[in-house]
């Protein structure tokens, strides 16, 4: 079989997104036919994404149905991966935001980092909250980044590497910065931390639309943002504040999650709405964006954040809603990042 053939062949798979075949949408990079062994590169961008899975396990069903031995690596061209130009080895940056505090954006990012490394991917997790860093006592980490002089190398805890404004200042040491110093020492981090080969980074952004989500969008091509919220109407209309932030710069939502979306009595055994019902999920609606998942108010969840494991390596029900928003992510990376290689080829 000729390599004519095995792309007809190919075009029997279909990405679950896109809505046509690989070949149609140029998500095909290399093929190579050697007696009954084929080797494929796909334009795959977002490791361990579960419908990018499905995409790959479907080329080897293709393949091997037709008697062929099928090779398959994945990667997207440099051209095509602004992030690994600006920050080399670093696959996709994600941001988690809000547009105000309170609403658990740490533990989210906390939790879709944790998440993706459970998965099986390599992570950075990168507390970008200037003035309120609090990542490290949430994941425990206990040890602090080393230093050559020139760069820094970043500690590792369940299987994340953390960096964090935290590690870089004194114990309860308040961080009184002007602007020019945010840009400064945000600018510094991206460009002086050795986060090594990584298939996501996830930066937990401070909450508004300050100096540094400012900093942040003008130094970081990211694959997309993570906008996180509560039911009620107030963080709602920050939500919205935070999304535009975004449209502004022209960098993709990936999607809506909402945290406390009810509170499961452990007594009485009844569902309780605390901040409303639904908010969330409307809000990604009335924007046009995917909804991510809802987290509910769960004693573990407050446990995690203050130094135990987090939740979403956990059982239960609230580690399977974190599991949800961490693979919707995943997902939706990937489909910026497949739409992206599809659009310039």
């Amino acid at each position: 079989m000729d390599e004519a053939a095995v792309r007809d062949l190919l075009r029997e798979v279909e990405d679950p997104d896109l809505g046509d075949d690989i070949v149609s949408l140029g998500l095909v990079n290399d093929l190579e036919v050697d007696g009954d062994a084929v080797s494929v590169s796909l334009a795959l961008g977002a490791p361990y994404a579960p419908h990018e899975t499905e995409i790959a396990e479907r080329v080897r069903e293709v393949l091997t149905a037709e008697g062929l031995e099928p090779r398959l690596s994945a990667s997207v061209p440099e051209e095509f991966s602004p992030a690994e130009q600006v920050m080399p080895g670093v696959k996709n940056v994600i941001a988690v935001a809000s547009g105000k505090g309170g609403v658990g954006k740490s533990t989210m990012a906390v939790n879709i980092a944790a998440g993706l490394s459970e998965m099986g991917a390599k992570v950075g997790l990168f507390d970008a909250d200037i003035y309120g860093p609090n990542v490290p006592r949430m994941v425990s980490a206990d040890q602090r980044p080393r230093t050559d002089g020139d760069t820094i190398t970043p500690p590792e805890q369940y299987g994340m590497r953390l960096m964090s404004m935290d590690f870089l200042t004194g114990e309860d040491d308040p961080v009184i910065w002007r602007g020019p110093m945010v840009h400064k020492i945000i600018t510094q981090l991206v460009e002086d931390v050795e986060w090594g080969e990584l298939d996501y980074l996830i930066m937990d952004l401070p909450p508004g639309t300050g100096d540094t989500q400012l900093t942040i969008l003008q130094t970081l091509p990211l694959t997309g943002a993570v906008i996180v919220t509560t039911p009620q109407d107030v963080a709602l209309d920050d939500a919205t504040k935070g999304l535009r932030m975004f449209g502004k710069h022209d960098t993709n939502v990936l999607g809506i999650a909402e945290n406390m979306s009810g509170f499961k009595c452990p007594d009485c055994g009844g569902f309780h709405e605390i901040f409303g019902a639904g908010g969330g999920k409307q809000l990604a609606e009335e924007q046009d964006l995917p909804f991510l998942g809802g987290v509910p108010l769960d004693p573990d969840v407050r446990t995690g954040g203050d130094g135990g494991e987090p939740v979403v390596l956990e059982g239960g029900e609230t580690a399977d809603a974190f599991k949800v928003i961490t693979e919707n992510v995943a997902n939706n990376a990937g489909v910026v990042r497949r739409r992206e290689v599809s659009r310039r080829r």
